[in-house]
């Protein structure tokens, strides 16, 4: 039985932190390790993992937000596969136990993720279509936005040792940068099942602190059209989604007086040139 690496990074979460635990040790599916890496908490957090010494792997770091979190977690890990799960986010108890059966069926599959519920202020909600889960090779599905969810998603640990970890840099968007790099390389498939509690509307979730998610979202998609791991046709999609984003995040800054941010987003797709006919 392959060994699973779960892997929970959590800041200022300790409302929270305990269910996401609880969820992750009820799985039916073993061998697992919990790795929690607390990311320089300041409210109980320290508190909620002293109570499950010896059942998890608690690691304490400087903060440095959910990429650096993560990268902390993927080095400690000795699983095959590696699963992450957000502090504010919930596991029902088959999801390991489903995707592992996934990769035993399947052998060549590297990555999957599972359907998802969504809960906005402890009430149930549908997710929009642009949110929609897809399977295989979803590399234009993942241009415009992220439709890969970090809580659902599973990975050999070997997808990172080809495309490298999470990036460090990005204070937000860093896992839409992550299925920028590995959606060209690898199907990323879909369990069509929701085996995730997706929670959200909370003060403090992260998307709703951090601005301007959108010019994140540019600076990756400059990355991957500068890889050099793209098809002809994988560029051209790339390139018309920074053109996209570009236009209405310059848009967005010449409204708000902001003309020389504008102008320069704006002119940024200028340095790329199409490939494909």
């Amino acid at each position: 039985m392959s060994l699973i690496s779960v892997i929970i990074p959590a800041y200022n979460r300790s409302a929270f932190l305990q269910e996401a635990i609880e969820s992750v040790l009820k799985q039916t599916y073993q061998p697992f390790e919990l790795i929690v890496v607390d990311d320089g908490s300041t409210d109980d957090t320290a508190g909620v993992l002293s109570r499950y010494a010896g059942k998890i792997s608690a690691l304490s770091v400087s903060h440095g937000g959910p990429s650096t979190a993560r990268n902390h977690g993927i080095q400690a890990a000795h699983g095959d596969y590696i699963a992450f799960l957000d502090s504010d986010d919930l596991w029902l108890p088959g999801k390991l136990a489903a995707q592992m059966l996934f990769f035993h069926n399947n052998p060549e599959a590297r990555i999957c993720q599972t359907e998802e519920i969504w809960m906005r202020n402890s009430v149930r909600v549908n997710p929009r279509q642009k949110h929609k889960k897809y399977s295989g090779w979803i590399f234009d599905q993942c241009l415009p936005l992220c439709v890969v969810s970090p809580s659902a998603v599973m990975m050999h640990r070997s997808v990172f040792a080809r495309v490298g970890l999470f990036d460090e840099t990005f204070p937000a968007c860093e896992d839409y940068d992550l299925w920028l790099r590995i959606a060209p390389l690898y199907p990323i498939y879909l369990i069509d099942k929701p085996l995730i509690i997706k929670r959200g509307g909370h003060r403090d979730q992260q998307s709703k602190n951090v601005p301007a998610l959108d010019l994140y979202r540019i600076r990756a998609l400059c990355k991957i059209l500068n890889s050099g791991i793209l098809t002809s046709s994988q560029y051209d999609m790339a390139l018309a989604e920074l053109k996209k984003k570009c236009r209405i995040y310059g848009n967005g800054c010449l409204k708000r007086g902001r003309k020389k941010e504008g102008e320069e987003i704006q002119q940024l797709p200028s340095q790329y040139h199409r490939i494909a006919l």
